[in-house]
């Protein structure tokens, strides 16, 4: 049995972990700062946080957790109410004989234990843990297991919500209270797991509650089919839909203060054969704003990207299928070229996210301000760069491209599988290929990959029929490492936290150009594109799989196995 009364710097020096060198500039700087020695070894990189907490629990003769590897029953988070947790971080582990297991990182805090005791009523035992394992501990396991959180409905919600329609308050409403938090629950356990989109759906025997996570969707809650009338029409009342109206597709906004930052919902209502079907989009607007090089781009893609948007005029297409970030290039291309002595102006259907010095405009079909017609007024108000949110129809296509051979840059969004293909589109809504050869700068293909989990992800030997359904070889993982996915409590099992961009440039040159104007096929204008030193999707989603940043199972689901030619 180690002596309790044994110095965290000599546990740490019987194990090899410090030097006595080490030890004395540890002291020195922890006499100056006046904290703790661990944090000043941690601080000066003499050990780590793990290092130091289980030298602690040495020191203490208290069982180490390994936040990381052990699973939490949901019956025993369960003991343990999320507040609770929060404020005395600390994680219950498991429960035995009466006992409850608590984790936490601070070997000697009294207080908070006989707290806990207190307030829960039982016996409570003590485990150490690094501290940053375990405040991720309490958010992503209450996050993981909602139903823990989301039957607790006597607390107060912490989602300040503006409600568009002023009748219905909340006050008149009492007898629904439960509801209205359940809804405001429902909301903020979305935006702290970062989800992209909420999807409330009606099934034969229950309301089925989904988030969107890093573009895969996750079941989080099922409520009573007896829920499922009040839960829609609430919904419904915070975005200012027409609650009576169930037979026809609806759409809204509800504006909300979350943690202090405004977040807008766009809101739709579909009709379906168990009841209304609803998606609440979460849009984030501060956290969704992002800089050029925070988007994934390869080192020499984002200096061509920033040569092509320099440019005085020109249109600048960027494609990719829904939910692939498109917008989110857009916006940081602007907050990029965003200057005193430039005026943007932008037309889209909703506006996202507001910026500033931008004037922005919102396109409302109902009332005939299209995207053309918005386009038109533009021309008059003397912009340099304009942005349309999409190009759906010739008119729109047509105005976009007089706009950008009468001295603009025209920056837009267009649905096609790849860059090549957005030149053919545009002929095929109408424009002539003079028109599409002579006015189109570049072309910017994208998808969104999910980042591995930094904390759970392991390195493997892949096979060669792996690493060539991808287009790599083997001679190209040479000095590099490859990694698979795993799942770990921090990222909720999934493996993967986060999403980047993967790339396709084409730059529009003499040869392209002599082509569009000739209709050559999509195929024609790949292949001459690759010539000219195009990056392929697949190409730069390997290129993340070599730097470590995704795995090859993650670049497979989301690119073609026809884009696996890395050279012609």
């Amino acid at each position: 049995m180690v002596d309790e009364r044994k110095l965290i710097g000599r546990i740490l020096i019987d194990e090899g972990i410090l030097t006595e060198e080490q030890l004395k500039k540890a002291v020195a700087q922890q006499e100056n700062d006046g904290g703790l020695l661990g944090s000043a070894l941690v601080e000066l990189g003499y050990a780590t946080e793990e290092q130091v907490t289980r030298a602690l629990a040495r020191q203490f003769n208290l069982p180490y957790a390994d936040l990381n590897t052990i699973e939490i029953p949901e019956e025993v988070l369960r003991i343990v109410p999320f507040g609770v947790a929060k404020e005395y971080n600390i994680i219950p582990i498991s429960q035995k004989n009466g006992r409850l297991t608590v984790a936490m990182s601070k070997p000697n805090d009294l207080f908070a234990l006989d707290n806990l005791r207190f307030i829960l009523d039982m016996d409570i035992d003590c485990a150490l843990a690094p501290r940053g394992d375990v405040l991720a501990a309490i958010e992503n396991y209450y996050q993981t297991h909602a139903k823990v959180r989301m039957d607790d409905l006597n607390g107060k919600s912490d989602v300040e919500v503006t409600v568009r329609r002023g009748a219905e308050s909340e006050a008149e409403e009492g007898d629904d209270a439960p509801i209205i938090r359940l809804v405001h629950l429902i909301i903020a356990e979305a935006l702290r797991q970062r989800a992209s989109d909420i999807h409330i759906e009606p099934l034969t025997h229950r309301l089925r509650i989904r988030y969107r996570i890093d573009g895969v969707c996750f079941e989080v809650d099922s409520q009573p089919k007896v829920n499922q009338g009040p839960i829609l029409s609430r919904v419904k009342i915070m975005a200012g839909i027409d609650i009576a109206e169930k037979r026809r597709p609806q759409d809204g906004r509800i504006n909300l203060k979350f943690e202090g930052r405004d977040i807008d919902i766009r809101v739709s209502a579909l009709p379906a054969s168990n009841g209304e079907s609803i998606v609440m989009r979460l849009l984030d607007k501060e956290k969704g704003l992002k800089e050029l090089d925070e988007l994934g781009f390869d080192e020499s893609d984002l200096q061509r990207f920033e040569s092509v948007i320099k440019r005085p005029h020109g249109v600048l297409l960027v494609t990719g299928p829904t939910g692939s970030g498109k917008t989110t290039t857009l916006y940081a291309a602007l907050k990029k070229l965003n200057r005193p002595d430039v005026k943007i102006i932008t037309a889209e259907n909703p506006v996202e996210y507001l910026l500033g010095g931008i004037n922005q405009c919102e396109a409302r079909p109902k009332i005939g301000l299209t995207f053309a017609r918005i386009l038109r007024a533009m021309l008059r108000q003397a912009p340099n760069i304009i942005l349309v949110g999409e190009i759906r129809d010739h008119e729109t296509a047509e105005t976009a491209i007089q706009a950008a051979l009468t001295g603009h840059l025209v920056c837009t969004t267009l649905h096609t599988n790849d860059a090549p293909g957005a030149l053919t589109r545009l002929m095929d809504l109408g424009v002539k290929p003079f028109l599409v050869s002579s006015s189109v700068l570049a072309v910017l293909a994208q998808r969104l990959v999910r980042v591995l989990c930094d904390n759970c992800k392991e390195p493997y030997k892949p096979s060669l029929s792996e690493l060539k359904s991808v287009g790599i070889t083997p001679e190209m993982i040479e000095g590099h490492t490859i990694f698979r996915k795993v799942g770990c409590p921090r990222c909720k099992g999934a493996g993967y936290s986060g999403r980047l961009g993967v790339y396709e440039l084409m730059e529009m040159n003499s040869e392209l150009r002599a082509l569009a104007f000739k209709c050559a096929s999509t195929q024609d204008i790949r292949k001459s594109a690759r010539l000219s030193g195009m990056t392929s999707l697949q190409q730069d989603g390997g290129r993340k799989v070599l730097r470590g940043v995704t795995s090859l199972e993650e670049v497979l689901r989301l690119t073609h196995a026809q884009d696996i030619e890395w050279s012609i």
